[in-house]
């Protein structure tokens, strides 16, 4: 997830609550018991699962929630709160069977209907989820039900209101309190994916209703349905989870709590992992990683996302295609890949690296601009004599005239190093870069509200289908951080969503990143792997291609 977020302004500082009846138990936190402790990011922008867009957010909702299918060890699809479910044969209507005696963590009953409430939650226009026309757009009845968002300027002043739509147009309904039906509007081959995503679990209304946005904030008010229950979240510290005694498959959990450390630097967290303080760090120092490959706790995972730049297309030094273009092809993605990084990560020629599928068939890049990467990463000086003669007739010779760009990002992994790098490379053009670092809780909304220059962003895939992907360009779409918006793409990514014909599918999409990258929509750098530092006391745990780590079945090692 990973990704898009929507700020939940919390004005109250966060404390240390222990919570009781929303968890059913009282295991509480005056005793842990047998507790993994681990590090994902940082402290997470929100934990509602509609609002949260970023990888680090979704790794903690996956232990307090679960929606109606997960993913296993395996990244197979399985079942979580349907025990089995089936579509009809024109693909068009999904049936879910839900378990007996499912139960929330304060011990009430959940039924069909929390998935109905939920999922037209996210459909509301108030609520702004930022994928909801991904995870929904499938869904008969959804633009209906969507309604028109709020309309702002570039300063963020709302200038059209939200107009709410009719929440009853989308398709999806609860027959009884075991079953949950979904109409589709055209048949989605991976739809199954998206009833396993985290921005689709079920929250529970009557805590909403009661407490509003604060609902997710604080740990007396977070109820949840998943194998874990939040027990503490002290900002900036720690957000402890408690084994849920109510969850269905509760005799399967071996943890009694983990505890998920918000350690923003990468260094504190090695240093933590180093005294034993952590099991488990996914943040390690770059300058480590030569001391550490090739050791026993020190492990690289493949997984299908791409690291990328975007360029406000909102501003007007970023208007011209030429001038983007230009500025994509003065990187050397190989050194940055291969030096910077450490080979860490992959150069990248395209937008969509491996691991898609096609809908065709194989893989999505082997398809690709007719089998060839769209920039040739084993020629960079031919690339950047292109770059000086497009920012030229973009009407900046050797820079002249072009305003100062701020580049914005966060300070962990490579992301500062890269940042000083793109100061020397675009400098080869004769502009001038000045790097803003800015702590995570800020950078994530200041890149969707489009408060920024250039700033470095990237996505890993929910499932591997390349619209998860692709529409993050679309005009309109909550994770369009860049502004870009071109017609041809988006008639391009239209029309890939309106056939069942998987040839024409294939087409489409591979005709929307041809307009991308000749368009340089944005600029793809590198694909991404994860590293991490793992604890061997640790077994039963597991990684996903899609960058969550998976710790609800884990246990450690006398």
């Amino acid at each position: 997830m990973k990704k898009k977020l929507i700020v939940l302004l919390v004005a109250m500082a966060m404390i240390i609550v222990p919570l009781s009846a929303c968890g059913g138990g009282d295991s509480g936190t005056a005793d842990a018991g047998k507790q993994l402790v681990v590090q994902v990011g940082p402290n997470p922008e929100t934990l509602d699962p509609a609002l949260n867009s970023a990888v680090d957010g979704a790794n903690t909702i996956l232990h307090l929630y679960e929606g109606l299918l997960v993913v296993d060890e395996n990244s197979q699809l399985a079942p979580g709160q349907a025990e089995s479910w089936e579509t009809s044969e024109d693909g068009l209507t999904w049936t879910f069977h839900l378990r007996d005696g499912l139960k929330w963590s304060d011990g009430s009953d959940l039924t069909a209907n929390d998935f109905v409430y939920s999922w037209k939650r996210i459909a509301a226009a108030e609520t702004a989820a930022p994928y909801a026309a991904t995870v929904l757009g499938p869904i008969k009845g959804f633009e209906e039900a969507a309604g028109t968002p709020a309309e702002t300027d570039e300063e963020g002043n709302v200038i059209a209101e939200a107009i709410p739509g009719n929440l009853d147009a989308l398709a999806v309904s609860a027959p009884d309190d075991k079953t949950f039906v979904v109409e589709l509007s055209a048949p989605c081959t991976y739809f199954g994916s998206l009833a396993a995503f985290a921005t689709m679990m079920p929250v529970q209304q009557a805590t909403i209703d009661a407490n509003g946005d604060a609902w997710a904030t604080s740990p007396d008010t977070y109820v949840s349905n998943g194998p874990f229950y939040m027990t503490e979240w002290e900002q900036g510290s720690h957000i402890t989870v408690a084994k849920n005694p109510n969850y269905w498959n509760a005799d399967a959990i071996k943890l009694d709590s983990i505890k998920f450390m918000l350690i923003e630097d990468a260094n504190a967290a090695y240093s933590a992992y180093q005294n034993g303080e952590v099991d488990f760090i996914k943040d390690v120092p770059t300058e480590e990683i030569p001391s550490l490959a090739g050791s026993e706790d020190f492990h690289v995972d493949p997984i299908i996302g791409t690291y990328y730049l975007n360029l406000n297309c909102n501003l007007d030094q970023f208007k011209d295609a030429k001038v983007r273009k230009a500025l994509s092809l003065a990187i050397d993605r190989n050194y940055v890949a291969n030096t910077i990084m450490q080979g860490t990560y992959t150069a990248a020629g395209n937008f969509m690296g491996p691991g898609w599928v096609d809908p065709a068939g194989g893989e999505f890049i082997a398809n690709s601009n007719g089998g060839k990467t769209y920039i040739d990463n084993d020629n960079f000086e031919a690339n950047l004599e292109e770059a000086k003669a497009l920012l030229a007739e973009a009407g900046y010779p050797n820079g002249e005239g072009f305003p100062e760009i701020t580049y914005s990002t966060n300070d962990s992994g490579y992301h500062k190093a890269v940042a000083e790098y793109l100061q020397q490379a675009w400098g080869e053009l004769g502009l001038t870069v000045k790097v803003d670092i800015v702590e995570w809780a800020s950078f994530t909304p200041m890149r969707r509200n489009g408060e920024y220059e250039a700033a470095r962003n990237g996505w890993v895939g929910d499932y591997d289908d390349p619209s998860n992907m692709l529409e993050l360009l679309e005009t309109g779409n909550g994770n369009n951080d860049g502004k870009y918006s071109n017609p041809e793409f988006d008639a391009a990514m239209k029309a890939s969503r309106e056939t069942t014909d998987l040839a024409e599918r294939s087409a489409a999409l591979h005709k929307a990143e041809d307009i991308l990258m000749e368009d340089a929509g944005c600029v793809p750098v590198a694909y991404y792997n994860d590293f991490w530092l793992q604890s061997a006391k640790i077994d039963g745990m597991w990684h996903s291609p899609y960058g969550y780590w998976y710790f609800m079945y884990a246990d450690i090692a006398e």
